[in-house]
């Protein structure tokens, strides 16, 4: 069985084919290439401004977060679940030149006979510390409550969503559809440990973790929680990797903790760079789902070409040693070591790298841009080439 076909029978699509499908037909807002929609600001009125509302959310990853409770008892891991939806819906936003004020409302799927009341406790109140932790460097993000709805007949555990809104003066917006030949690419890195992270990430964000899931985790869990995983998986494809939550990899390296870090921010780098430089940048991609292909969703006429990427990180090197996935399968579904990449000028990408070091985050120019009769992605992975 190839690897595409692999995540596919887990019921997964990298791309959204379908989902983009579906929505091909309807309007696509004031900026149609921007990377979240854009609506005039109908409450108000002002036609000098747009209303942004995105709804995204942890994905699978709460899967991993419920085994790891259900086996440790510890509530800490759900913290890590709430600031997953809160920055996946967060750096989207900031993608389009988003600055705040934001409102976030938080939306928790259960199945209440094996989601107890302490974890959604700790979700609700590990969004507070992240909110509180993100307005010490300036981003300001107000709880507006949620929906918390028992539905077990729909859930097998545990889902955690959220929306988010804010207004954006148009003037300000930044359009993926202006990237352009002779942009640079500056990529910020997924790992290390930011100014305003407790612990290092491993740079695994919120995307791709039902692969990483089945293709690390042992089936010890699916026979102990056989709610764990879809039914219609096919069982050589389910939790058919080595490990248990608590093993260490041969550099030292936790499982559990390398699965289960949470999806880095990049919210305090990026306003630091509008405050200087926003009319310099001409797009600003967040590589969630479709991993480093995401680009191609937005650039048109542009060949992309990533050939100064950072060295892959741990968790994506073990999840490809264990699966045998081809790197164009693993580029696909995962960041592979940058999550958000800005696309700008050569003198303004160095200023941005400069800028990021303030913040602990690794940044360098990773790849560049050249004029094509239509889009293409290039990407230098070792001695391989990969074209999309």
């Amino acid at each position: 069985m190839d690897s595409e076909n692999r995540y596919a029978k887990r019921g997964v699509s990298a791309q959204k084919e379908e989902v983009h499908a579906a929505v091909k037909g309807l309007d696509q807002g004031l900026f149609p290439k921007a990377f979240c929609k854009i609506y005039p600001d109908y409450l108000s009125g002002d036609k000098n401004y747009g209303s942004i509302i995105h709804a995204d959310g942890s994905g699978t990853k709460s899967i991993l977060a419920y085994l790891k409770w259900r086996e440790s008892g510890d509530l800490s891991c759900w913290e890590g679940i709430a600031q997953d939806a809160i920055v996946m819906n967060l750096d989207d936003m900031l993608c389009v030149g988003a600055e705040g004020p934001f409102i976030f409302s938080s939306i928790l799927n259960r199945n209440k006979h094996l989601i107890k009341g302490e974890v959604i406790e700790a979700i609700i109140q590990g969004s507070y510390k992240v909110f509180q932790t993100l307005k010490e460097f300036g981003v300001h993000i107000e709880f507006l409550g949620g929906e918390t709805a028992d539905v077990g007949d729909l859930v097998r555990t545990l889902t955690v969503d959220g929306t988010m809104a804010c207004r954006i003066p148009l003037k300000n917006v930044i359009n993926a559809a202006d990237i352009k030949a002779g942009n640079c690419i500056v990529g910020l890195s997924s790992t290390g440990q930011a100014a305003y992270e407790n612990a290092p990430n491993s740079g695994i964000g919120s995307n791709g973790l039902t692969s990483a899931r089945h293709d690390l985790l042992s089936d010890f869990y699916l026979k102990k929680y056989p709610e764990c995983a879809d039914p219609s998986t096919p069982a050589d494809l389910a939790y058919s990797g080595p490990y248990k939550l608590e093993d260490n990899l041969a550099g030292g390296e936790n499982i559990g903790d390398l699965i289960l870090s949470p999806t880095r921010t990049y919210a305090p780098v990026l306003l630091e760079t509008f405050k200087h430089w926003k009319g310099k940048i001409d797009g600003i991609i967040h590589c969630t789902g479709g991993g480093q292909t995401k680009v191609l969703h937005y650039a048109d006429n542009c060949h992309i070409i990533k050939d100064d990427l950072f060295e892959t990180p741990v968790i994506f090197k073990e999840i490809q040693k264990v699966s045998g996935a081809a790197a164009k399968e693993m580029y696909q579904v995962f960041n592979m070591g940058h999550r958000m990449e800005i696309y700008t000028d050569e003198k303004t990408a160095f200023k941005i790298i400069e800028s990021a070091a303030q913040f602990n985050i690794d940044a360098k120019v990773i790849g560049r841009v050249e004029a094509a009769p239509e889009k293409k992605l290039s990407i230098h992975s070792g001695e391989e080439v990969i074209n999309f």
